[in-house]
């Protein structure tokens, strides 16, 4: 006897309906006036954005420091292919590369650039950027919309917060030797922050070679800031490098101008001697010479090894003086790194997005509601 089977059908599943792009369309073309709109308005900004733009101009040099011999081994080959490079890291000084760009972004560093003399088209003569903050920049259109605008609160605390007078330590620097810190007034530090943004220093680890890139808002004041911060940067890095070398040095020199005047002294009382008892035979002249020629022999020996010592210490100081060789040297740029057109074009496709967003967002609020409505219900 057979059994009955019984063959229950799966229930049909409903088809997921796709991206409906017909309707889409029909949507924003009924909607192509609030899109219109809300685009003349974003390009109304966008021409005052791009009319009350400051323009702005990048330099950027490239630099490798040279670190004297360099010890190559099988392990260097091998970090090598894995795209490392541990002489940037270690290379048997006391200052690696990979520290660079802490110099750059230090206080005295960019207090250094804060100051330094640069010509600009309103200024007569060079002047420092700090001066020419607070003489010749007056504020735009826009930054004084965006003030009393967005923000406006900080402008409000900023007037009802009461202002604390500048830092002050006390004695000159020259009364003692006693470290001090760094006092910075609140117009520096607000030229630090911009500095800070605009000058940087990038270290390939791979490649082994330095990007230096400042930007700012002339051609030939932009290109005298980063010569001026390729030159620091150099002098901050012999600095570091020699200091040890440096005060070996200064040691061997003062020694050495010890010796030298004590050798000439006993060679100048020795001539003396000389020349008073040249017709005399005594036995008291014959020994007071002696005791003299033995002082100044030792005393020129001296002085023949400390200008050996002295030669040396020179020479110890070039070999850890280090160079960066100029790979792309700093030139005055002849177009601003920002453009006009480009900001009217980024203000206008915001205005397009944003319009349909408006559109397609009113034809999908209902659906929404409905849907959080019969979850409620459920």
């Amino acid at each position: 006897m057979e059994e009955n089977k019984t063959y229950v059908q799966p229930p049909v599943q409903e088809e997921e309906e796709g991206i409906d792009i017909i309707g889409l369309i029909k949507q924003l073309w009924d909607g192509r006036k609030t899109i219109i709109i809300v685009t003349a308005v974003f390009i109304a900004l966008g021409l005052v954005a791009a009319l009350t733009m400051k323009r702005t101009y990048t330099v950027s040099s490239t630099m490798v420091p040279q670190m004297g011999s360099s010890r190559s081994s099988s392990l260097g080959s091998l970090a090598a292919l894995a795209g490392l490079n541990l002489d940037m890291a270690n290379t048997g000084s006391d200052l690696s590369p990979l520290v660079y760009p802490q110099i750059v972004s230090s206080v005295p560093f960019r207090k250094e650039l804060m100051y330094t003399p640069l010509h600009y088209e309103k200024a007569d003569t060079a002047v420092c950027m700090f001066t020419y903050a607070k003489e010749y920049t007056k504020p735009t259109i826009m930054g004084t919309v965006l003030k009393y605008t967005i923000g406006l609160p900080f402008v409000i605390m900023d007037a009802l917060r009461k202002e604390k007078p500048d830092p002050v330590i006390e004695g000159g620097e020259g009364e003692n030797t006693t470290p001090r810190p760094l006092l910075l007034t609140k117009d520096e530090e607000k030229i630090m922050k911009a500095i800070a943004q605009n000058v940087n220093l990038a270290v390939d680890k791979k490649e082994g070679y330095l990007t230096l890139t400042v930007v700012g808002s002339e051609p030939l004041q932009t290109a005298e800031l980063a010569l001026k911060a390729q030159q620091l940067l150099q002098e901050e890095i012999t600095r570091f490098r020699t200091e040890k070398a440096q005060d070996n040095l200064q040691y061997i020199q003062a020694r050495y101008n010890e010796i030298k005047a004590e050798a000439e002294s006993y060679q100048t009382a020795l001539a003396t001697i000389r020349d008073r008892s040249q017709n005399m035979t005594t036995t008291r002249s014959q020994i007071e010479r002696e005791r003299l020629q033995n002082k100044y022999n030792v005393a020129n020996a001296i002085y023949s090894e400390m200008a050996k010592q002295l030669e040396q210490a020179k020479m110890q100081v070039k070999r850890d003086t280090p160079m960066l060789t100029i790979i792309q040297p700093v030139t005055v740029p002849r177009k601003s790194s920002n453009s006009r057109a480009k900001t009217l074009i980024v203000w206008t496709f915001l205005g397009g997005i944003l319009g349909c967003g408006i559109v397609l967002g009113k034809s999908y609020l209902p659906k929404v509601k409905e849907m959080f409505a019969k979850t409620d219900t459920d």
